[in-house]
């Protein structure tokens, strides 16, 4: 019995201390491979983090220059913002509302969205969709 138990204790060693390489995505807004899509507004850049192809979810950075107004539009699927530089102001029927750095926004799929970026600086913020992330413009 003591030669299994010495027998087993490193096969099991060995079995946990084995890793599958890491699916991890790190991106850092200074090192990350900014790029402006052709027909986007001048100075506006993007960078794809993740795109799952079986149901369009989909995490963005995005960046834009001070003062730019996103035009009034609405996603299929829920979207998730996390300010990482500058300021947006989020406005809806009920008033107008300030997303910080470090600010969050929850964003219900179907709502209209008037976006705006209203610091004296550029706006760099993290954008993630549940679903698809077609945007329509808001009737």
């Amino acid at each position: 019995m003591r030669f299994t138990q010495v027998l087993l204790i490193p096969i099991g060693a060995a079995f946990l201390t084995a890793q599958t390489p890491s699916k991890a995505i790190i991106v850092n807004l200074k090192t990350a491979h900014w790029t402006h899509e052709k027909g986007s507004p001048p100075e506006t850049e993007g960078v794809v983090i993740r795109s799952d192809a079986a149901t369009g979810a989909t995490d963005l950075l995005a960046r834009y220059p001070a003062g730019h107004v996103i035009k009034p539009h609405f996603h299929d699927s829920n979207e998730h913002i996390f300010v990482a530089e500058g300021q947006l102001t989020l406005t809806e029927d009920t008033g107008k509302m300030i997303i910080d750095v470090g600010g969050f926004a929850f964003l219900p799929a179907h709502e209209v969205q008037r976006i705006a970026c209203t610091s004296s600086t550029r706006c760099s913020f993290y954008l993630s969709w549940d679903g698809n992330p077609k945007s329509h413009p808001a009737p």
